[in-house]
């Protein structure tokens, strides 16, 4: 596809004096350097770090300042001069500076999208994480696309409401509601729902609405409000289908929202830790019990797994999904709580790590090294708290020894990541 420059919106560049930094609403001409955490590109004006949106490395733009901070600014390039080959026009027309801010590479081509990825990823282990160029050029850092394509791919969409009590999107860093006619990458089912604004939809009594259409076949809207969430159109409860298994839980619980996710993230885990049978194996952050499923299959009746878990939503369903394996342990508790009051007890062989988006951290990380598994499976959904985790393992004399990343986010910045973390000794 050819490349293609976002419209220019008029006003012109300021020049910038060294002996002064970049103002809100200021736009100033500057070429875009490597691309960063956050759907950003790095930029430097006079020595001034600027980290830009709708860019993509090596182009020349302006660039329209949208927040200023000690050390570094915001900005959205908002008319492109040199573009680069990899720039595509965005099949959403909301996927512009000033707009929804759902989506953060819709102007970038496919394979380039997992390439920037890819590249984050690097980064952030390199940076934070400590590795070398040796040791990530022996893992072999990259990307893998789903099945599916680009769009329609979300299966749960949560919009939000503004004070017209219409359903919406939000700006980028903001709470502003953008209404929109539908919201490309969610799942045709959720774009043919009466929820948004052509649909003459209107939503007094509700904060946000919840859409969910799963892979059993199930859609659901629901309202929020004060932080529940009330069915308003399908079933309270939804079936997912994956790891060869149906699973029943509540619309409102997590669940992998792009729809290979949950058996893509299944089979890399399995593949990477490679289970046997009789051996004992923790699901940690374990949800509705996805992990724990596949450990059980290949642990087998004389193996043991423990899922832990501390939402309510996600300990229900854990137990009622697993209930016909009995060698399934399903713990109510924080895992920090669980390791360090020895709730769960006993030698393990493998662990699953899924924790939330800030990470383990070290006190997790100890304990699961004091606990001594022959191997660990971390799933990241964020490089810098994967990478800050991969430093404290290294610490404690682990390492890094395969990584698989998947696009589970297309047309946005976000990467899952699956990585085997085992004794540097070998043991």
């Amino acid at each position: 596809m050819p490349a293609v420059t976002e419209p220019d919106v008029g006003g012109a560049a300021t020049p910038l004096s060294p002996e002064r930094g970049l103002a809100e609403a200021e736009r100033v001409e500057l070429t875009v350097d490597a691309v960063a955490p956050g759907g950003h590109c790095v930029a430097r004006v006079d020595g001034q770090v600027v980290f830009v949106r709708h860019a993509l490395p090596g182009e020349r733009v302006i660039a329209e300042v949208t927040e200023v901070h000690k050390g570094f600014v915001r900005a959205d390039a908002v008319t492109v001069l040199d573009a680069s080959p990899d720039r595509v026009e965005p099949p959403c027309p909301y996927a512009k500076p000033g707009a929804c801010g759902g989506c953060d590479l819709q102007h970038v081509a496919p394979d380039a999208q997992l390439a920037w990825k890819a590249a984050v990823l690097r980064e952030q282990l390199t940076r934070l994480g400590g590795l070398s160029d040796d040791e990530l050029d022996g893992l072999g850092v990259r990307v893998e696309a789903l099945p599916g394509g680009l769009l329609g791919w979300r299966s749960r969409v949560r919009y939000a409401v503004d004070a017209a009590d219409r359903a919406g999107l939000l700006k980028h860093r903001s709470h502003e509601v953008v209404p929109i006619d539908r919201c490309r990458i969610a799942h045709p089912a959720i774009q043919q729902l009466p929820v948004l604004t052509p649909s003459g939809a209107s939503w007094p009594a509700a904060d946000a609405v919840e859409t969910v259409a799963s892979t059993g076949g199930d859609v659901t809207v629901a309202q929020v409000h004060d932080g529940v969430s009330a069915p308003v159109r399908g079933p309270a409860e939804v079936r997912e289908v994956a790891a060869g298994r149906d699973w029943t839980l509540p619309a409102s619980a997590f669940w992998q929202v792009h729809p290979a996710a949950a058996d893509t993230l299944s089979t890399a885990v399995l593949e990477l830790l490679d289970p046997r049978p009789g051996e004992r194996a923790w699901d940690l952050y374990g949800g509705a019990g996805l992990f724990a499923a596949g450990l059980a299959t290949r642990v087998g009746a004389t193996g043991r797994v423990t899922l832990v878990e501390a939402a309510p939503l996600g300990v229900a369903a854990a137990r009622r999904n697993l209930a016909d394996l009995p060698h399934v342990e399903v713990v109510s508790a924080r895992v920090e709580t669980a390791l360090a009051r020895r709730r769960i007890t006993g030698p393990v062989d493998v662990v699953v790590l899924d924790p939330p988006r800030s990470g383990a951290g070290a006190p997790v990380v100890r304990a699961l090294v004091d606990a001594g598994p022959r191997a660990v499976a971390y799933v990241a959904c964020d490089p810098a708290a994967f990478a800050r985790d991969v430093r404290t393992f290294a610490g404690l004399g682990w390492r890094l020894a395969a990584l698989r990343g998947f696009d589970l986010f297309p047309m946005t910045q976000h990467v899952e990541c699956v990585g085997l973390l085992l004794p540097a000794d070998g043991r």
